[in-house]
């Protein structure tokens, strides 16, 4: 039984991580957007029009699907596939690139309304889905960590803050610890505003033209990598969290989602992974069943941050890099410890389960796809030779 919808159950912790995620998903990897646009010809205008149509349809999905499901579903674009595209559009015309987008978005609608990825994602055990997750969110810990050498004075009094507030008001430590950076990087001089003017940015209609070439040497690429590094992990990531993900809906709905867009520069709309992973942890909310707020707060966040375009990038950039690398890193902080927990569980699976985490959090790139599914190919492969009949582990 889904849980009702309520605004009884929207909260600051949810309102916050929401932002949180929003300024994760932009922070790190709206420069790959606009080395893509660019890379495609836009110009930057047009790539000012990528981005908003982007945040519009993050935004939409994003509340949408959460609504509608109950769950902390995030969507992104895919960072991925837009590093795939910076190496692989440059001399491809401008409406050949939206017909890749064209082509792989309805690859992907495809997958969702036939069910096939359904039935690839359901095979995979949850421990090794835990582990990926957990590889995953290494990476973020340890910028945590290495934000110290960065700038030591802000860090340190942002896990201090953290800290003392997880003792002392631990449903609003994420608050606290933001609000404590900011006004740290403030009083300091650290928060940077570009001198250029704040602007609208209206996407602009490219009819797409299809060609053979593009579509087999971009599209294809293109959207396997999206499907293996940004769309498996997320499922997987919902998954491990206890979060039985609707895979075949929310295929079909992503998938449409990018292919009414992409004419518009909506290259790709994806279920995210690290974001919404912010979105699942116990500081969000005790019940697990109410976390959903907190996803579709980042989906109206994305719709603030799609109404400007470009120009939010500019105001996130703004932010000293050790402020966005702390805060990521205690945000997703007990989601990486559960992620842990559930990866050791089962002792079956224990030793796939740690192969996954180490592929994935190694940031093994091989053909183009991320480490993430490189992890879930090898703790697979891993548990079906253990399952095997007559090979006598654990016997002296």
């Amino acid at each position: 039984m889904r849980p009702e919808l309520s605004l009884r159950h929207l909260t600051i912790q949810a309102m916050s991580a929401g932002f949180v995620a929003v300024l994760v998903g932009y922070t790190s990897s709206a420069a790959i957007i606009f080395q893509a646009a660019g890379a495609a010809g836009a110009s930057e205008l047009q790539t000012g029009g990528w981005l908003t149509m982007l945040g519009l349809a993050m935004g939409v999905t994003s509340l949408g699907l959460s609504l509608s499901y109950r769950a902390p579903i995030l969507t992104a674009w895919s960072t991925p596939g837009a590093a795939l595209l910076v190496t692989s559009l440059p001399g491809t015309p401008l409406d050949q690139a939206i017909g890749v987008f064209v082509f792989a978005a309805g690859l992907i609608f495809l997958c969702g309304v036939t069910g096939l990825f359904a039935r690839l994602i359901g095979h995979i055990p949850q421990a090794i889905s835990a582990a990926m997750l957990a590889g995953i969110l290494l990476r973020f810990g340890l910028d945590a960590v290495g934000a110290l050498k960065l700038n030591f004075t802000l860090t340190a009094s942002m896990c201090l803050v953290w800290l003392l507030s997880r003792r002392y008001l631990p449903r609003y430590a994420i608050v606290i610890t933001l609000l404590a950076g900011l006004a740290i990087a403030a009083a300091s001089g650290e928060i940077h505003f570009s001198s250029q003017p704040v602007r609208l940015a209206m996407p602009q209609f490219i009819a797409p033209h299809f060609t053979l070439s593009t579509l087999l040497g971009i599209g294809i690429p293109f959207f396997l990598v999206t499907m293996a590094s940004q769309n498996a992990p997320g499922i997987a990531t919902l998954q491990a969290a206890g979060y039985p993900a609707p895979v075949s809906s929310l295929m079909s709905w992503t998938g449409l989602t990018a292919l009414l867009l992409a004419p518009f520069g909506g290259f790709t709309v994806c279920i995210a992974a690290i974001t919404a992973a912010i979105c699942m942890g116990p500081d969000v909310h005790p019940d697990p069943q109410r976390r959903y707020w907190a996803a579709a707060c980042a989906g109206f966040f994305y719709l603030l941050a799609g109404l400007f375009g470009a120009a939010i990038g500019q105001l996130f950039s703004a932010l000293p890099p050790a402020l966005i690398h702390t805060l990521a890193g205690l945000a997703l902080l007990g989601t990486l410890a559960g992620s842990l927990q559930r990866a050791v569980a089962n002792e079956k699976q224990r030793e796939a389960a740690v192969i996954t985490f180490l592929i994935t959090a190694s940031g093994l790139t091989m053909l183009g796809i991320g480490a993430a599914f490189w992890g879930l190919v090898g703790g697979v492969l891993c548990h079906l030779i253990f399952s095997l009949p007559g090979l006598g582990r654990g016997q002296n």
